[in-house]
């Protein structure tokens, strides 16, 4: 019986189209990322890099295949809706991300890309603490959401900047 609930969830979870993520190929073997070592986002960017690829993180940009530069990166909080009272009650968090990858040259191998998250919070003035935990809650995910789509896009991006 149980075996037959094991296989049935299986099926299920094939027929739904449910995969595990998998890994990422980068097309260098080693990257460098412009950013301040000592960042969240380097920690987590270097951490899934070096987890699910093949590519090295290093930090010399003279020395990597290819350098991650960031261009912008932007967080908006900006009112959504108001109260009778004229009191906030929800906000929209806005980060905007660009950047692009170029070579040791300074040659451009990925073009500037965007990516722009947002997310809607509910805030309650009476509860200014609950409020600005959940804001840093949300930014936390949404970073992580930053990092995993960058990996995606670095992944599937252009090929012409290869291995040599």
């Amino acid at each position: 019986m149980r075996r037959l609930l094991i296989l049935l969830l299986s099926l299920s979870l094939a027929a739904c189209g449910f995969q595990l993520r998998g890994s990422y190929s980068l097309p260098w073997d080693t990257l460098y990322l412009g950013m301040p070592e000592n960042s969240e986002m380097y920690a987590q960017i270097k951490r899934s890099v070096e987890a699910s690829t093949q590519t090295r993180i290093i930090t010399d940009p003279k020395e990597a295949q290819a350098s991650f530069v960031i261009l912008r990166n932007e967080q908006a909080k900006n009112i959504l809706s108001l109260s009778g009272a004229g009191l906030v009650r929800e906000f929209q968090l806005t980060q905007t991300f660009v950047y692009r990858i170029q070579d040791a040259s300074g040659k451009e191998l990925i073009p500037p890309a965007q990516i722009i998250l947002q997310r809607e919070m509910n805030f309650d003035d009476r509860r200014i603490f609950a409020s600005e935990a959940e804001e840093i809650s949300i930014r936390r995910d949404m970073q992580h959401d930053l990092v995993q789509q960058i990996l995606r896009r670095l992944s599937s991006g252009n090929r012409t900047a290869t291995k040599s």
